[in-house]
């Protein structure tokens, strides 16, 4: 995982950082800020299930040919425990790949500790 890549499009907006893609594998960086949490003061849900799904993505995108385009067809995430502002980072690699489907999975962590596990389903498009 060698190479760095702007996450471009929504997780960018968020300010998620893709640090390195290659292989099948794939590492976002997020800093949690106030404006990232719950009305509970944890971080939202929502932007934990961004950051898997980007991640995942682009570990796919690692994985497949150029002109291949990777869409979730499904997506679980299980969370583990309630994140707070400061650095999360997200972890992807594929497990299976075939030729129309990919399955990924990705963690969490905060402080050296699981927030949340994904497992992923994408769909490979090819063009």
């Amino acid at each position: 995982m060698a190479e760095k890549r702007n996450s471009r499009g929504f997780a960018e907006r968020l300010g998620a950082d893709v640090e390195a893609t290659g292989e099948g594998a794939a590492r976002v960086r997020f800093e949690v800020g106030d404006e990232h949490l719950n009305a509970a003061g944890t971080l939202h849900g929502g932007v934990v299930a961004t950051l898997v799904d980007t991640a995942m993505g682009m570990a796919v995108r690692s994985a497949t040919g150029a002109h291949d385009v990777p869409a979730t067809s499904q997506l679980t995430v299980t969370y583990l425990r309630p994140g707070t502002p400061g650095p999360v980072d997200v972890t992807a690699q594929v497990r299976t790949q075939g030729e129309h489907l990919t399955v990924c999975d990705a963690d969490v962590e905060q402080n050296g500790r699981g927030l949340a596990h994904a497992v992923a389903t994408f769909a490979v498009l090819h063009r």
